[in-house]
């Protein structure tokens, strides 16, 4: 049975809404393919949730049709963000989760996460497994299964929201960028004793701003902006699916996540003294030398929200984050990517202070760091290239080889590593002068010009 193998990426599906890819067919087939894959390990039972992009709705019913001829029980919670469905396998006790989200991606774009136990998502082989399961036809069945809707929105909101302290009533900005947490965020915020302001929280499918991604500097420029413009405190941005945050301080200045983490790290070790903190390749060495600096144990892992998961599962981590924005909880938490949890953990934080964010900020150790960027690269291309500079970095200097190359020069360091979203190299530069930086970015520049195919025009990722 023929369905794109290129969708099935390392730690999600994800692929083009179209005739080629994604399409209510190839997403009763994934229904298919992720419930039998459930019913070998013993699974019959899940949540299934979706996005609010335009094409979501018919695909979460055409992977519940699939879903049912399995025979597994489903609960339906209708749109809601990924963290209120990974939130929903804790309250229903349902091993299985299926969320229809594209995340972060452009409009045009669709697919799927995937549970498996809790806080858990399925990657790498075992979503080869899945792939392998619908190509041969190798589907199982124990009759049709049932499904029942369940709203769990007031749930979810009051358990999240006796989580925290927040010791004194702050001016928050909420940007969602028209995505799903719109409709979630402003509720959670005020409920928790904040004045908010809303920015693009009405739900338009279109995006017609821009992409809501807190890693593109247009949607935390435009944050800033309103957070001057209404003497707020801080700025929260919110990815399209609510998993992902981003931080702009009250003078409106984007804060990337490796920073912020420096101040979730010292909470969390003010509650749990010489805990773990895991992070990836992406981050910051400020935040390496801040845990440090504060009794912690930093741990480096590799990009992206299994992988991370995984690893803070496997240290026994308190805290762990992405310098994407994914931000996990063990903490007084489930363990899971909450963006919305994360900012009310960082207004815990910030009412403690009596200095504002950009203060908290100045005090922390710092470098110059680029945004991550992308350099596009096809698909088929992307892991032949980073094999290759990864073995050429080697031959002269020392490389962290744990997600592709973090080289490092003794005054910075440059990573290189293959995109899981896109078809893209990711790149990231840091040092202690801006001068320095260029130098580094330089190096890469020089050893990706003999690949022809790669671009030369990096965006921001």
């Amino acid at each position: 049975m023929q369905i794109n193998h290129t969708m099935f990426r390392e730690y999600d599906l994800r692929g083009m809404e179209s005739e080629e890819e994604l399409n209510p067919r190839t997403l009763e087939l994934i229904g298919k393919g992720y419930g039998t894959f459930l019913l070998r390990r013993g699974i019959n039972e899940l949540v299934l949730g979706r996005d609010n992009r335009g094409s979501s709705e018919a695909f979460a019913q055409a992977s519940l049709k699939g879903l049912l001829e399995t025979g597994v029980d489903v609960i339906d919670i209708g749109v809601v963000t990924v963290p209120m469905l990974y939130w929903s396998q804790y309250h229903f006790q349902r091993k299985g989760g299926l969320m229809v989200t594209a995340s972060h991606n452009p409009v045009g774009w669709n697919g799927v996460k995937l549970a498996l136990g809790y806080s858990y998502t399925v990657i790498g082989k075992e979503l080869e497994e899945i792939y392998d399961i619908i190509t041969k036809e190798e589907f199982l069945s124990e009759g049709e299964g049932s499904v029942r809707s369940e709203d769990v929105q007031r749930a979810y909101v009051a358990d999240i929201v006796k989580r925290v302290a927040i010791r004194k009533k702050m001016k928050v900005v909420v940007n969602t960028g028209n995505g799903t947490a719109g409709f979630i965020v402003p509720e959670v915020l005020r409920q928790a004793g904040c004045e908010v302001v809303e920015h693009y929280t009405e739900s338009d499918p279109t995006f017609p701003r821009y992409t809501p991604n807190p890693a593109q500097v247009e949607m935390m420029e435009d944050t800033g902006a309103q957070v001057v413009k209404n003497g707020a405190d801080v700025g929260f941005a919110f990815d399209a699916d609510g998993d992902r945050l981003g931080l702009v301080d009250e003078k409106g200045q984007n804060i990337w996540p490796d920073r912020y983490l420096i101040l979730l790290s010292r909470l969390v070790l003010q509650q749990e003294p010489g805990a773990r903190i895991v992070f990836d390749v992406k981050c910051s060495q400020a935040l390496e030398e801040d845990i440090k600096a504060h009794g912690g144990i930093p741990v480096m892992w590799k990009t992206g929200h299994s992988y991370i998961k995984e690893k803070m599962k496997e240290e026994k981590a308190a805290l762990a984050g992405e310098m994407s924005g994914h931000i996990f909880f063990q903490q007084g938490y489930y363990g899971f990517d909450d963006a919305l949890f994360a900012s009310l953990k960082l207004l815990e934080y910030f009412s403690q202070q009596e200095n504002s964010v950009s203060e908290l900020i100045a005090q922390t150790p710092y470098y110059v760091s680029s945004p991550a960027l992308h350099a596009p690269c096809p698909d088929e291309r992307k892991y032949e290239v980073v094999e290759h500079l990864t073995k050429e970095f080697k031959k002269e200097y020392e490389v962290i080889d744990i997600n592709g190359a973090r080289v490092l020069f003794g005054d910075g360091w440059g990573l290189v590593r293959a995109s899981s979203n896109v078809p893209a190299l990711v790149l990231r530069f840091e040092a202690k002068t801006e001068e320095r930086l260029k130098e580094i970015e330089g190096i890469f520049r020089e050893k990706l010009s003999k690949f022809p195919f790669v671009g030369k025009d990096w965006s921001t990722a």
